[in-house]
């Protein structure tokens, strides 16, 4: 086996829990975009173009709401902005010699857990940077959250009605994805930064709105978090 064809399986193992938790609630998205009155392909696309998990079930509210294509988007798009810090990020750990010819292909798959699993991995030293395991494990999650929609969406409306506690269970299972592979990349020194951005995100939620509270919560616990990078004493070369 090719050292690209082993790390798209390393890809692809990372993948599997996200995958797992990725089915279930696509296909609880399929179901609502069912009682929205939209046909199977329509939520189809929807997660194709967009991919953007809690996103997709807030574009559902706006469309039910009759809000405009221009509000829509605009919300979408502010909601979403985190991601652009993704792949810079990622890229930052390549090496010198490496150059990104696939980085519009991956990136698109850079979900909040795709890069949550890239990033522990790449800290814990289970893989080096490469595109091959970057596309791996963004295309697998990527096809089960198509999988899961276009099933949840051809099962109907009715798919859940007789199990509301089930229902109820989907939409807790992305954050409690997310938070699980968070908390398998935490140490003792990034709590202060968390903590920042868990109050300013309560607070602007509070006081604002969720989107609001997210970018407030991702601005400023990143800046803390650079603060206290940028206060760290630096090891001095021997030489």
């Amino acid at each position: 086996m090719t050292t690209k064809a082993r790390a798209f399986l390393t890809g692809v193992r990372g993948a599997v829990p996200i995958a797992a938790g990725y089915v279930p609630i696509a296909f609880s998205f399929g179901v609502a975009a069912s009682k929205l009155g939209l046909t199977a392909f329509e939520a189809f696309m929807l997660s194709l173009i967009i991919y953007a998990g809690a996103a997709q079930f807030l574009t559902l509210a706006l469309l039910a709401s009759g809000a405009s294509l221009g509000l829509s988007a605009l919300t979408l798009i502010t909601m979403n902005l985190r991601h652009v810090l993704y792949g810079p990020s990622l890229l930052g750990q390549a090496q010198p010699a490496q150059k990104p010819r696939f980085a519009w292909a991956w990136a698109f798959g850079l979900t909040d857990e795709v890069f949550a699993a890239a990033t522990a991995d790449l800290a814990q030293g289970k893989v080096t940077f490469s595109e091959t395991y970057m596309c791996g494990l963004a295309i697998t999650s990527y096809s089960a959250w198509l999988l899961g929609t276009l099933v949840g969406a051809l099962a109907g409306a009715t798919a859940l009605q007789f199990s509301p506690m089930l229902d109820a269970a989907l939409g807790f299972m992305l954050p409690a994805l997310f938070l699980a592979l968070l908390l398998s990349i935490l140490q003792r020194d990034q709590i202060p930064v968390i903590g920042v951005a868990v109050l300013m995100t309560v607070l602007g939620t509070m006081f604002a709105s969720s989107t609001v509270g997210l970018l407030a919560g991702m601005l400023c616990g990143a800046l803390f978090g650079a603060l206290r990078f940028a206060q760290k004493p630096r090891v001095r070369d021997a030489g």
